[in-house]
């Protein structure tokens, strides 16, 4: 199709452009035919210019008159050829169309890199109709060659999809209030980073949803990532006995040792343990009278008050302060998975994310102790992240050396990432340096303002449900433009199957009904094959190979 000639096909046509601007969007002046019933905010429509091609959102919806006085004296419209004749002329509807993109024309930057943004408007007159799934594929892409279908257009069956690789080329955030269905969108996002992959997966599992199994709305069972994709996900485990009781035999089984903890562990501890910030500090002097590796386990041994006061002596602490901290750290003593050698399970993780395993640690009961999430989950990342560090400047000439880009999973992240310890953790530390040692997050939270502003604004793309609060939807917001539009459309989502997503994985917001999960049609679209499809597969290679 030739630059200027717009085609029907597969599109309706809806009217023709007016007026407008760049900043505040172009009026589009519904024909006589078009239902302004029929067009809703958020809809996608394409305006072809005299010689570029738009691709825009539907902003507004409104009615027009050119006579003012029909609004005031209506004509009387039970004869229907008065209302024919009315309607469409003199009465109208109308659209508020924000151009986002130009899709075709003659600059020769969409010819390399596809749609650019729009920095000027279609001209008067210009044609405006519904985009095509043509339109959406060549915006958003199709599946494969990196792009995986993470949901559809609101009133459209089409599949959008997200650029994997571009999504793990930054940390990335999933946030809703409880019962939004982030738990659905972050198996959907696990799910297409393995199927692409672009990067390995490490879930730190707290509520044993993305392993073997999972739940959803009245506690129907689903899928989780190890049914799906048996050969290509290792599930670990804290609570060997919670795992088998679901039915499932962890590829192992992770212990902690008292010599792997920390001081900066206990840091972020502070909240949850509820210690003063003397107390907090005060691992930092046992450490160093006690030695790194040694400090907790010689500091529990520790018994009775004079004990800990002649303690505080030698390290100058506060002796209340110490007896404070050594209370609330023996709660560690009463969790299984701690014991007096630990098993390098960094190193056993390591093993199978370098094979290109996707490995989900689930914390069986232990995911409803906060303390044992936050302890391991932040204990293991900064060993991982260390080692990281290591290989990636190791193999500094010798790029096929490099370790395989890491996303690394955290729900309940605000407790990592609060305001007073984000610049000091290591998920702080992963979140602005964006992949420099090929390691990401992916933060899964209900209450975004408690993350800390930079580190939002650092999440390269953002999928959020329905949020209530006004500081979380400012805190989603940070960072990001036209931020006053898209208030409007968060205030506006469904409660359930519906985000916004915007940021680096698509060229531009978009509105959402989230891709199904949890019925066998959605398993087969992943590609998960039952036992009968998995026996007729296997009949057909043996006849394929001896027949």
């Amino acid at each position: 199709m030739a630059s200027g000639e717009w085609s029907a096909e597969n599109s309706s046509r809806l009217g023709m452009v007016v007026a407008g601007s760049l900043t505040e969007g172009v009026q589009v002046k519904l024909d006589p035919d078009s239902s302004v019933e029929s067009v809703k905010v958020g809809a996608f429509v394409t305006l072809q210019g005299e010689r570029m091609r738009f691709f825009g959102v539907v902003t507004d919806v409104s009615l027009g008159s050119t006579d003012p006085m029909l609004s005031a004296s209506p004509p009387d419209v039970s004869d229907p050829y008065v209302a024919k004749v009315v309607s469409g002329t003199a009465a109208y509807g109308a659209l508020t169309v924000e151009p986002m993109l130009t899709i075709s024309g003659d600059d020769p930057a969409l010819l390399l890199d596809g749609p650019q943004p729009a920095k000027t408007v279609p001209a008067h007159f210009a044609e405006t109709a519904t985009a095509t799934e043509r339109d959406i594929e060549l915006v958003f892409g199709s599946e494969g060659d990196g792009h995986f279908w993470i949901g559809s257009p609101l009133d459209m069956d089409t599949r959008l999809c997200l650029d994997v690789p571009e999504l793990v080329m930054r940390s990335n955030g999933v946030f809703g209030k409880s019962g939004t269905g982030k738990t659905f969108l972050t198996r959907l996002l696990l799910a297409g980073i393995l199927q692409s992959r672009a990067a390995v997966n490490l879930v730190f599992d707290m509520e044993n949803e993305y392993g073997w199994r999972g739940y959803g709305e009245g506690g129907s069972e689903v899928k989780g990532l190890k049914q799906l994709f048996h050969s290509q996900v290792a599930v670990f485990s804290l609570d060997e006995e919670s795992s088998k009781r679901r039915g499932l035999t962890p590829d192992y089984v992770v212990r902690i040792g008292y010599g792997e903890v920390q001081a900066d562990d206990i840091q972020l501890l502070r909240e949850t343990l509820d210690l003063s910030d003397v107390a907090a500090d005060a691992a930092y002097s046992l450490e160093r009278h006690f030695g790194e590796g040694k400090w907790l386990a010689e500091f529990l041994a520790v018994r009775g008050r004079e004990g800990i006061f002649e303690l505080a002596d030698a390290t100058g602490v506060n002796g209340n302060a110490l007896l404070r901290l050594q209370n609330r750290l023996r709660r560690l003593e009463r969790l299984g998975f701690m014991d007096d050698t630990g098993h390098d399970s960094v190193k056993q993780i390591l093993r199978y994310l370098d094979r290109g395993m996707h490995v989900v640690l689930e914390f069986g009961r232990y995911g409803r102790n906060l303390a044992a999430y936050i302890l391991v989950a932040n204990l293991l990342t900064r060993r991982i992240y260390d080692r990281y560090v290591e290989r990636k400047e190791s193999a500094s000439e010798d790029k096929s050396a490099e370790p395989r880009p890491l996303v690394i999973t955290i729900e309940e992240a605000h407790k990592f990432l609060t305001p007073g310890v984000a610049s000091q953790t290591i998920f702080g530390t992963i979140a602005r340096e964006m992949r420099k040692y090929n390691v990401t997050l992916l933060v899964v939270d209900q209450r975004p303002s408690g993350i800390d502003d930079e580190v939002m604004s650092q999440l390269g793309t953002k999928i959020t449900c329905l949020l209530d609060s006004e500081r979380d939807i400012d805190a989603v917001l940070t960072g990001t433009s036209g931020s006053r539009k898209l208030r409007s459309v968060l205030a506006r989502l469904e409660s359930k199957q519906q985000a916004l997503v915007f940021g680096h994985a698509v060229p531009m917001p978009v509105v959402i009904r989230t891709r199904e999960y949890g019925s066998p049609e959605s398993y087969q679209s992943l590609g998960w094959k039952d036992a009968e499809a998995m026996r007729a597969q296997l009949e057909q290679d043996v006849e394929d190979l001896f027949g």
